[in-house]
């Protein structure tokens, strides 16, 4: 089993599920389809054996008949032969052979039947009795002329039918006729074609090559349910095997989509309790299933780091919060408890202290406000911004006499999909930052590849050190915090870039201070 399941593994095309779906349904609705037609392959089976047997019959009787007969006068005929050279050779096919009226009663005639056909019919009479006990056969002997030998219709003439003159001119010949004496015994027997009707087989009596009579044998055909009750045991191993057709496309289906689907739900219920959620691996894979667990290990690993991210953002905004904080709650105890006896400096000194703490929280509750609707914004896809009229606005606006900002454009820059305040807000971020690292110069280059537009921001300040250059990004952190420094400027900046299907990163390449930011055209 372990090495059949190996087997499967390594050969499983990776179908679409709509693929294996609409497949199982085909086979499913073609079930029927396939049951009628081997019903009727059945059924025409079982009409074949019958009029094989009819064939055998009449091929006995005709041939003990001929034993006893006197030499015919003139030539011999040659007898026919069957092109195939097949002594039971059938020819009945339910869907193509015509079906006849009910046959007729023998018709009066004035001519008498053959003295020596009279004499052998009852020399045949205990023979054919007793085949009609044994095959419920119906046996009719006709002499030369189709005149009625036997039964209530002696003396009559069935020279008429087809299958008579075909017999008297030498030719064996099987039809199907309906059956008028048919009763329906059962409710289930309109399912069969067969029913009502029934087989005459007609054959040649032949003695020294010369016709000198016509066995007509008739018998209606094997009934389709008798025949699927004595051949029970090969109906059950057919349905046993569609049952085991089955249970194998239910253990595909099972295996490719349910259990699949039952471990991403496990896995959700661990996301959702704050455990690790793994994704599940198929043993039958198909396209969609693995799109899903692509996508869940996707959010579950976002979320995760979100998580993370949550955490620490939560840990340093504590930390943050609480030595402005201190420095209050310290104040306040100390004007509590010595406020009285303080000396007017010291308190003024105290209360600038307390002013600036209470500034530092302002600032700090502004910027997490900016960096709240910075990260919740998406892109708007009306947004737009001429570039050169931005970087012209912003390079006039924030050059000072001891701070220059140059401007590299191409002549011809499309817009960009951002809305102008929000290049502007990181623009103006990344250009504070250079004049408070002490830059002097900063250059705004700008290229266009037909897509994308890239913005490349270098300072020549004293640069950033290679340990800080992982972390600018991180909230809080910042090498300026006894300044006023947030740390919250560029982790707002790229969350501004980043809503608008942009990026914004630090040029890993350049010794300078280089951001690069890329938008959408």
């Amino acid at each position: 089993m372990t090495r059949l399941r190996h087997w499967l593994v390594r050969w499983w095309p990776v179908l679409r599920l709509r693929t294996i779906m609409f497949g199982l349904l085909l086979m499913v609705a073609a079930l029927p389809g396939v049951a009628a037609i081997m019903l009727r392959v059945y059924e025409n089976a079982l009409v074949r054996r019958t009029e094989a047997e009819l064939i055998a019959q009449g091929s006995a009787i005709a041939a003990g008949a001929a034993l006893g007969w006197p030499q015919p006068a003139g030539p011999p005929v040659p007898e026919p032969r069957d092109p195939d050279d097949r002594a039971m050779a059938t020819s009945i096919d339910l869907r193509s052979s015509p079906v006849l009226p009910e046959r007729p009663d023998a018709r009066p005639t004035p001519v008498s039947p053959d003295p020596v056909a009279v004499r052998m019919a009852r020399t045949m009479a205990p023979v054919i009795a007793e085949t009609r006990r044994a095959t419920l056969a119906g046996i009719i002997l006709l002499d030369r002329q189709g005149v009625v030998l036997n039964g209530p219709e002696a003396g009559r003439s069935l020279a008429a039918l087809p299958e008579v003159r075909g017999a008297l001119g030498g030719q064996a010949m099987t039809v199907l006729r309906f059956n008028g004496d048919y009763t329906q015994p059962f409710a289930l027997e309109w399912l069969s074609r067969a029913t009502d009707l029934r087989l005459h087989h007609a054959r040649p009596i032949m003695a020294a090559g010369h016709v000198v009579g016509v066995v007509l044998v008739s018998r209606s055909p094997r009934a389709l349910f008798r025949g699927m009750y004595e051949d029970r045991g090969k109906i059950a191993v057919g349905a046993a095997a569609i049952f085991v057709f089955l249970v194998a496309m239910t253990a595909v289906l099972g295996r490719t989509i349910v259990r699949p689907v039952e471990a991403l739900s496990r896995a959700t219920r661990a996301l959702a309790e704050g455990r690790r959620a793994v994704p599940p691996a198929p043993t039958l894979r198909v396209q969609e299933i693995d799109s899903l667990i692509r996508d869940f290990a996707t959010m579950a690993a976002a979320i995760e780091a979100r998580s993370h991210y949550l955490r620490d953002f939560a840990a340093a905004l504590a930390h943050e919060f609480k030595t402005p904080l201190s420095g209050l709650s310290g104040g306040i105890e100390l004007l509590q408890d010595h406020g009285e006896g303080m000396a007017g400096v010291e308190r003024a000194h105290l209360l600038t202290n307390m002013a600036g703490d209470t500034q530092r929280l302002n600032r700090l509750i502004s910027r997490l406000m900016q960096l709240a609707r910075a990260d919740m914004q998406r892109a708007d896809a009306d947004a737009r911004c001429d570039l050169h009229a931005v970087l012209a606005r912003l390079a006039d606006g924030l050059s000072t006499p001891d701070f220059r900002v140059e401007l590299a454009l191409p002549g011809i820059l499309p817009d960009c999909a951002i809305a102008a305040p929000a290049l502007e807000t990181v623009l103006t971020t990344l250009i504070d930052n250079a004049r408070a690292a002490g830059a002097g110069h900063a250059l705004i280059a700008a290229a266009h590849d037909g897509q994308t537009t890239t913005l490349r921001v270098t300072d020549d300040g004293g640069g950033i050190a290679p340990a800080d250059r992982a972390r600018i990004f991180e909230p809080f952190f910042t090498s300026r915090r006894e300044t006023g420094g947030t740390g919250l400027g560029l982790p707002i900046a790229r969350a501004l870039i980043e809503g608008n299907r942009g990026s914004l990163t630090l040029d890993a390449t350049s010794p300078a201070t280089r951001f690069v930011i890329r938008l959408p055209a």
